[in-house]
């Protein structure tokens, strides 16, 4: 049949997507279908099509899994896409999203599944974009620009929540209906919390500064954790807090633990895309490693120089973009390991060909987006070097999205 926007049909579904719907098929034509869990026959309507591709949202269950469960909250608002599928499910579909994405982008089929490290899932998010209209502060929903509640996708504490509504609060005190964006961010302990709003609205500065030194929230526009890393002394990283930084607070001193251990002791490490230090100070402090972190961003570049301090000379603060660093690297015998931990778009083909010209014996890559990760792999490989294993980590809980860290080596 020749789907329309508007038709309601049952199908089966298949398997996971990169994104957080899953796949069904009607007549070989693939639908992208949210609300729905791998083995169900599910009642969906068509929202909309592009090219070969249905969109579809579950409006009925037919035969349900064994994995669902009610739905907390909002499913369409931002960080909820999973919610409706039982936590130890939601960690297989990710391992199965990754091997899909080697399997199908990088051709490189995994040996064995991929275990994926759970996480708390509620509370962990430790940095937010939120968005304020009409004096509401809320998530996005998927795909709009309606606000849902904060509280209800549970990815905040409960204090932070506070702290939000009563900036809600001041903000219609103002009595302006100004749109804001509001960037949260906050430690692992959640005793430091700072915000930063910016506004197109009539709100002046002093205003601002009424919001973000509001209870519930400390003076920034900096926070400062203290981690352990594996067997190493205490690390201290500030952050900024228009910095990027890792999210999730109870699964982020494994992932740090990790990544170190995949390095050579004593080694020579390039850290890039280095961001306020994190694998650097860590590789520095319990690896003994002698690093060079390369980060183009002003605030976070600031904060990496603050953080490696501690280090005792042992890491190398370098600012400017990683294209430009991999172009003319410097002289000397190139390093032992390589880290790098891109944006969601991946490592830029630029970067990618310096990485690979370095000739270093291993690389450590980090990545939010499997997508990008298993098209870097692909050239990597092509480059000369073999996939030596892959681990992955539930920064993202309830939604699609999984950290993953691939290792590479010559």
């Amino acid at each position: 049949m020749t789907l329309q926007v508007g038709h309601v049909l049952a199908v089966r579904v298949e398997k996971p997507a990169a994104g957080g719907r899953m796949i069904a098929r009607v007549d070989g034509q693939v639908a992208l279908v949210a609300g729905a869990i791998p083995g169900e026959v599910v009642e969906v309507r068509v929202e909309r099509l592009a090219k070969h591709v249905a969109h579809a949202q579950t409006v009925a269950v037919l035969e349900p899994s064994a994995d669902r469960r009610p739905p907390t909250g909002d499913p369409s608002c931002g960080g909820c896409a999973y919610a409706h599928v039982a936590y130890a499910r939601q960690l297989a579909l990710k391992g199965e999203i990754v091997a899909d994405a080697f399997a199908r982008i990088a051709r490189l089929p995994l040996a064995q599944a991929v275990d994926v490290a759970a996480s708390r899932e509620e509370g962990y998010r430790m940095r937010a974009r939120l968005h304020a209209r009409a004096s509401r502060i809320g998530f996005f929903r998927e795909g709009t620009h309606d606000l849902c509640d904060v509280r209800q996708t549970r990815q905040l504490l409960a204090a932070t929540c506070d702290a939000l509504d009563r900036a809600a609060a001041m903000l219609r005190s103002f009595g302006t209906s100004a749109d804001a964006e509001i960037d949260l961010s906050e430690n692992v302990d959640a005793s430091e919390r700072v915000i930063q709003v910016e506004t197109s609205g009539a709100a002046d500065a002093r205003a601002l500064r009424r919001i973000e030194s509001l209870e519930g929230f400390t003076r920034g526009p900096f926070v400062t954790d203290v981690l352990q890393v594996a067997d190493g002394a205490p690390m201290r990283l500030r952050r900024h807090v228009l910095a990027f930084f890792q999210g999730n607070r109870y699964v982020l001193p494994d992932l740090v633990s990790h990544v170190v251990a995949r390095l050579p002791r004593g080694g020579r490490v390039a850290d890039l895309y280095a961001g306020a230090g994190l694998f650097s100070v860590g590789a520095a402090i319990a690896a003994d490693a002698r690093v060079t972190a390369v980060e183009g961003d002003r605030h976070a570049s600031a904060d990496l120089a603050a953080n490696a301090a501690q280090a005792r000379g042992a890491v190398t603060v370098v600012h400017m973009p990683v294209e430009q660093f991999v172009g003319r690297p410097p002289a000397g015998a190139p390093p032992d390991a390589v880290i790098v931990d891109p944006p969601r778009t991946g490592v830029s083909r630029e970067a990618l060909d310096g990485i690979s010209a370095l000739r270093a014996p291993r690389i450590v890559y980090v990545s939010c987006d499997v997508a990008t990760l298993a098209r870097d792999a692909r050239r990597l490989v092509d480059a000369g070097y073999r996939l030596d294993r892959i681990d992955a980590f539930d920064m993202f809980p309830n939604t699609a999205h999984v950290e993953t860290v691939a290792v590479f080596q010559l």
